[in-house]
């Protein structure tokens, strides 16, 4: 209901107006009233009507006054001036301060409630038009993540030109004409406790693309499940290595506020040139990928990361660390995905000096050793869920297994067949807990069925239902569905209103508020857009088939 607050001194006229209409049968409600604008400004900002009315002439704060400082803290409000003084300086005052209506008393409680029905009209009209428009700006943000993913994927692969690279920027508001470029990669996650965790801080997302849009020269990519890239740009050295340092300062500081989320990040190395970014992008991604086996909330370079772990010549005890990577390998079995798998093993494997792996015993020994801990999480994770091991059988396992000590020859070879057992080993952990993507999607195409007609519904609240942060749900989705949401819900809303075109007497209008347009026209946009022709043209030529 739209909300009304009275402010009059005349103590009279004031109970004339409250009484005289029965506000929650026109639709209205009456939400305060006070005697003049200094002790009714305080109860204003609370309540936060939608339509103010106030005499123009009160002591310690008059209408014109009360309604700049209403307006300036309620800038949305419609505000009705009442004043028994026809003089055109008032007016003129109130036309400036944005007052939408300037009426004299005294007037009648009809004359009042037609006005206020036009005032409301208005207020229902924007709020619609507000919705379109942040329903079509998610739609459009969504599209250009994916773009912007894409864009970043060219950047680091070398396969776009300088010239294409700057002109794709722009589209982006991105300046990418520099003389020095670096990458910082970034990720945050929910802490791993043995208790009940609290639900992620969803929130921070936004506060971190909103602070990396107000840094210059700062440029970020989402990264779906690896968190963010952030592309930074300089003319001088100390100016990257200050940019690079206010960047790590602030990150951290963001994430210092949220004691349930943890965070790891990696920093490349600078480059003199943008066809170089795929370098120190490299140098960013190493480092990054240390996260599995380095100390976690931390923002580390490659010359962070130190192959403390082990002695530089092979000996006996290179044995007795590598048995370390039991308690690593559980760790990332238990809580990494599938898009982690290569990262992992990379960051494993550059933990162990290249000479060990010259000795065919210490080849054979990680591969069995790697084994061992991934067939115990396999076998203890079957025995806990009470399902049949899917996929290879032990045995079969065993073979595999026998197979590669024989005919691994190189670190490649033995990170084929490592990467190939943990997948295998997820996949077994994702089906026995239910956290298969399909599972989500399955849970995600569920939740919009039964609220595609919302208003609330959107990209965050179908994430936040699933667990999962905006961003991540969206490239999730995408990829799983091969559309983005929004297309998605476009196509269930356009299937119920066509059922709705053929099936029912409803006005095309009431069609599209069913399916959760409260605008006719950007419904019969879409409509059109979507289908080709109208809702009128859909349903006659419906109807005319039938016949």
């Amino acid at each position: 209901m739209i909300k009304i607050f009275l402010v009059e001194d005349e103590i009279l006229i004031r109970n004339g107006i409250k009484s005289s209409i029965e506000w929650e049968k026109e639709g209205y409600a009456f939400a305060g009233e006070a005697s003049d604008g200094e002790l009714a400004l305080p109860m204003i900002l609370k309540e936060k009507p939608d339509i103010l009315i106030t005499d123009i002439r009160m002591p310690f704060m008059d209408g014109l006054e009360l309604s700049r400082l209403v307006k300036k803290e309620l800038p949305d409000i419609k505000i009705l001036i009442l004043s028994g003084y026809d003089e055109f300086d008032y007016a003129k005052e109130a036309i400036k301060i944005g007052v939408t209506e300037y009426l004299l008393k005294p007037i009648s409680s009809a004359s009042l409630l037609n006005t206020l029905k036009e005032v409301s009209a208005q207020i229902l009209s924007e709020k619609e038009e507000k919705e379109i428009k942040n329903f079509y700006l998610q739609e459009m943000k969504e599209n250009e993540e994916l773009k912007k993913m894409r864009f970043f994927g060219d950047l680091i692969s070398g396969a776009i030109s300088l010239a294409d690279a700057i002109e794709r920027g722009k589209t982006f508001q991105m300046n990418l004409s520099a003389r020095i470029y670096n990458i910082i990669l970034f990720k945050i996650q929910q802490k791993i406790s043995e208790t009940v965790s609290a639900a992620f801080p969803v929130e921070i997302y936004e506060e971190v693309e909103n602070a990396i849009g107000k840094m210059p020269c700062v440029y970020s990519f989402q990264r779906g499940v690896d968190g963010w890239a952030f592309l930074l740009t300089a003319d001088e050295t100390d100016e990257m290595d200050n940019r690079k340092q206010d960047l790590v300062k602030n990150l951290e500081g963001m994430v210092a506020k949220y004691s349930e989320i943890e965070y790891f990040g990696g920093i490349g190395s600078p480059v003199l040139r943008l066809r170089e970014l795929n370098q120190s992008f490299r140098e960013a991604d190493r480092a990054f990928s240390s996260r599995f086996t380095y100390g976690k909330n931390q923002i580390v370079s490659p010359r962070d990361i130190h192959n403390t772990q082990f002695e530089e010549d092979f000996d006996c005890n290179s044995f007795i660390e590598l048995e370390q990577t039991h308690h690593v390998i559980e760790k990332f079995l238990n809580n990494g995905t599938l898009e982690e798998v290569g990262s992992f093993v990379d960051a494993c494997f550059q933990e162990i000096p290249e000479d060990h792996f010259r000795s065919i015993m210490m080849r054979q020994y990680v591969i069995m050793n790697i084994y061992v801990a991934v067939m115990s999480f396999c076998e203890k994770i079957t025995a806990d869920s009470g399902r049949q091991e899917d996929g290879l059988s032990r045995e079969e396992n065993d073979e595999a297994m026998k197979r590669a000590i024989n005919t691994s020859q190189s670190i490649d070879d033995i990170k084929i067949y490592i990467s190939a057992l943990l997948e295998q080993a997820l996949e077994l952990r994702n089906a026995a807990s239910g956290r298969r993507y399909s599972d989500i999607i399955e849970t995600a195409k569920s939740q919009i069925e039964h609220t595609y007609m919302s208003d609330d519904i959107s990209l965050n609240t179908i994430a936040a239902g699933v667990g999962m942060s905006p961003s991540y749900f969206s490239s999730i989705f995408s990829r799983e569905m091969g559309k983005t949401f929004v297309e998605y819900l476009t196509e269930i809303r356009m299937e119920k209103a066509k059922e709705l075109l053929v099936c029912s007497s409803l006005k095309t209008s009431e069609v599209g508020y069913q399916v959760g347009y409260k605008d006719p026209h950007y419904f019969s946009y879409i409509f059109k857009k979507t289908l080709g022709c109208s809702p009128k043209e859909y349903r006659s030529r419906r109807k005319g088939e039938d016949k």
